[in-house]
């Protein structure tokens, strides 16, 4: 059977409240393994809490998504919500990633998609961003984890960002660049610091031509595939809810795209996640 890890899922979203546990199933059944990955305090505990359920097959991934900094309401193609507020603590997600089936910090990172939409000034929103982003780098560093780190609308921003922590004295941060939709100059970028690009059911849309380009180019071995689940349905599910299992999908058209077979890019794909990770 063909292995996969999908390598950013959100199973323990309120999406999956009622069937987590067959979704969970029918990607087992798939042979595909999961991380969850927490976007806030609660998100986070729940993920844990998935992991922990499991034997094996599911990790988790916990932190503070930079859109729950303020109260905006999102309304993705798959999922409408009101995100909630909160502070970064610090300690509290420290005591959490310290369980031993957390395997990074995330997501986390820089969103400058609504900033227009939230009454603040976007300096101070930009900036309150950037400083709980350095946070959870901080925090990676000390418990020696990867990042699943969140760009959107802010690739130069994260770059710089991340560049100036290094330059502060900090380890180089490792991690994936989660959802990649940046273009191939930046993506080198990030490749040369030590970062693995994932990508997500976004590369089966249409007009999706330069983040294919960005596959064409970035090697293999540093390729992570990953659903975003509930969010970014793949090709031929697209207007459905996205599901772990669904990342096959994703690893076909990286597999068409760079000219492999479907199994030796599960192969590869599964190896990166397994050493990104520690799993």
């Amino acid at each position: 059977m063909l292995k996969l890890i999908d390598t950013h899922s959100h199973i323990n979203f309120n999406a999956f409240k009622d069937d987590a546990d067959e979704v969970i199933k029918r990607a087992f059944d798939e042979g595909v393994f999961m991380l969850a990955v927490g976007s806030q305090i609660s998100t986070s505990e729940r993920a844990v809490e998935y992991a922990k359920k499991y034997e094996k097959g599911i990790w988790a991934v916990v932190g503070l998504h930079p859109i729950h900094l303020e109260e905006i309401d999102i309304d993705e193609h798959e999922v409408k919500f009101k995100s909630r507020k909160e502070e970064f603590d610090y300690e509290r997600y420290k005591k959490l990633a310290q369980d031993p089936k957390v395997v990074g910090i995330g997501e986390c990172g820089l969103d400058y998609y609504r900033i227009d939409d939230i009454p603040a000034d976007n300096d101070f929103l930009k900036a309150q961003q950037i400083r709980v982003f350095k946070d959870q780098m901080r925090l990676a560093e000390e418990l020696n984890l990867p990042l699943a780190i969140h760009c959107r609308n802010a690739y130069e921003d994260l770059l710089s960002v991340i560049k100036e922590f290094i330059a502060e004295g900090h380890k180089i941060p490792r991690g994936v660049m989660h959802c990649y939709l940046g273009d191939w100059n930046l993506a080198k970028e990030f490749l040369n610091l030590g970062f693995y690009l994932s990508f997500s059911g976004v590369i089966t849309f249409p007009k999706t031509e330069y983040i294919q380009k960005v596959i064409k180019e970035a090697p293999l071995d540093r390729i992570v595939v990953e659903t975003d689940c509930p969010y970014l349905t793949p090709m031929p599910h697209r207007g459905k809810r996205n599901e772990p299992s669904y990342v096959r999908f994703t690893a076909e058209k990286v597999a068409e795209l760079k000219g492999k077979t479907l199994e030796k890019v599960a192969e590869q794909t599964t190896k990166n996640a397994k050493e990104i990770f520690n799993i």
